[in-house]
């Protein structure tokens, strides 16, 4: 078994814990845990997800370029794929996804896969809601789906105005 590298981002929105190999990213979720001082001999790949969410907490980064290893199904590697094409600060349905992968009759089967992805931010699960609009599901909790799309959209200019502002 590859030897894991464990790092830590302190993103606006709470503790990001990434876990890698040596080679790729094994994982990006949001912790509760205490962050300790990211090692100073971390590998190449931790260091650029470093990077490039700090890139994406500052608006300056709207796709990441990172190898990633999962280890899913067939069918949840499809789902994750799917993820990785929803444009910044846009959002699809599960039922859209489900119309995307040519199979209607799995959209409860794509809801489950998307609540088992392990990347989060880099395959941007956020993206993904209800039919009727509704924020459904997010491992990070709706509260942080809520600001990464707000957050999204304000870098693409396309964010809502209130009367106040």
């Amino acid at each position: 078994m590859d030897k894991l590298f464990r790092a830590y981002y302190p993103s606006p929105i709470g503790t990001v814990a990434i876990t890698a190999t040596e080679e790729a990213i094994v994982s990006v979720l949001f912790t509760e845990e205490t962050a300790e001082p990211n090692a100073p001999d971390l590998p190449a790949c931790l260091t650029d997800c470093l990077q490039q969410l700090a890139e994406y907490f500052a608006g300056a980064r709207k796709a990441f370029q990172l190898p990633l290893a999962s280890s899913g199904t067939n069918f949840q590697e499809q789902v994750w794929h799917q993820l990785e094409k929803i444009d910044f600060g846009t959002t699809l349905s599960y039922y859209d996804l489900s119309v995307q992968l040519g199979n209607l009759a799995a959209i409860r089967a794509v809801g489950s896969a998307n609540g088992k992805n392990k990347l989060l931010l880099i395959r941007p699960c956020h993206r993904v809601i209800g039919a009727d609009g509704q924020m459904v599901g997010y491992a990070g909790g709706l509260w942080r789906k809520k600001w990464l799309l707000a957050h999204e959209r304000k870098i693409n200019g396309t964010h809502q105005l209130t009367l106040f502002g």
